[in-house]
């Protein structure tokens, strides 16, 4: 037992599966344990390297792990997959892991904060309501189109209009399809006060996290993406490059390269697709300003040398930029600086 190096851990609910190897590769330990005994188990186990899958509560077990003394990694799935011999089951997994773990040329995933967690968790809910308030929109004026009363598209008129809809006695609309309008739209009207509540949450933390506040000074950087980016970097210091945290976002072109032949096609959509989503948003908004004549900024400088190619290249080549200067930032503690 004094002999194991890396131990990797097949995490679950309730029984986990472990695998330790010793440092020639040998297997020395392979065990199931339950969830309330394994930080038990790892406590009497000598210092040494411990390895996970990226998945639900790996940051948690990470660190918690970490306070033992152990030196934790989290690693993503489809770096630990190749390692899987023969047929899936649990221990073959942790034994996939444990491989993993052993070679330093497989990128480890950046460990976060409970703080980013949480932040994480603002947002993961905040996506959600807006998709269930755009869905519920959707429904309602499906059923009024059905109804035979259309109405205009945004927000306002769910909001201000369809009470005078409701009031209407001319429209032909019957007292059941009535109730069914008014409980979407109260629906509606809930979904939107609860993004309202979350929007200044997530406001206050980008108020008082000095981390998101040099963010925000990124052109086409707001209350949004700093905070996401924030959330989504965990260690920034964890990433090789600016290439690399914009690698884990999807934002740089996929590859298919032979014999000394480049082949590059579209962006790869790895990663986390919110923040990637919100990042294009985010270059999309200050795309046009960087633009302007007037804007001789090194950033606005290089948005006009891609003059001729299609908007949306530009706007995601732009996105791809923003989230390197963000990494540079994060990393180095800095502000953004203007730079003509």
């Amino acid at each position: 037992m004094g002999n194991v190096s890396i131990i990797g851990i097949d995490l679950a609910k309730n029984v986990f599966q472990i695998h330790g190897v010793d440092a020639n590769g040998k297997k020395r330990l392979g065990k199931t344990v339950k969830r309330n005994s394994l930080l038990r188990f790892l406590a009497k186990q000598p210092s040494c390297v411990v390895a996970m899958e990226a998945c639900c509560g790996a940051h948690f077990w990470a660190r918690e792990i970490a306070k033992l003394g152990h030196k934790t990694k989290i690693l993503h799935p489809q770096y630990v997959k190749p390692f899987v011999q023969g047929y899936k089951n649990d221990a073959r997994d942790a034994q996939a892991i444990t491989e993993a773990a052993a070679r330093p040329s497989i990128p480890e995933v950046a460990q976060k904060t409970v703080e980013q967690l949480d932040l994480q968790a603002l947002h993961r809910v905040r996506e959600r309501l807006m998709k269930e308030r755009t869905a519920i929109g959707n429904e309602l004026r499906g059923l009024l189109a059905e109804m035979g009363i259309i109405i205009r598209t945004g927000h306002k008129v769910i909001r201000e209009e369809i009470h005078f809809i409701l009031e209407d006695a001319s429209n032909g609309m019957s007292i059941m399809g009535r109730q069914i309008i008014q409980d979407l739209q109260n629906q509606w009207l809930e979904r939107e006060e609860r993004i309202a509540q979350y929007d200044k949450e997530i406001q206050q933390i980008a108020q008082e996290n000095e981390i998101c506040k040099r963010l925000q000074s990124i052109p086409g950087i707001g209350v949004i993406n700093a905070t996401l980016l924030y959330s989504h970097a965990g260690d920034a210091s964890s990433f090789a490059s600016g290439r690399h945290f914009s690698a884990s976002v999807g934002l740089v072109p996929k590859q298919h390269s032979s014999g000394g032949k480049e082949r590059l096609s579209g962006i790869s959509k790895r990663g986390n697709k919110h923040v990637r989503k919100q990042l294009v948003h985010g270059a999309r908004s200050t795309y046009k300003k960087l633009l302007k004549p007037e804007d001789q900024s090194h950033l606005g400088k290089w948005v006009k040398r891609m003059e001729g190619k299609h908007p949306n290249k530009i706007i995601v080549a732009l996105a791809n930029k923003l989230a390197r200067i963000a990494w540079v930032l994060m990393k180095n503690e800095t502000s953004y600086v203007v730079r003509a």
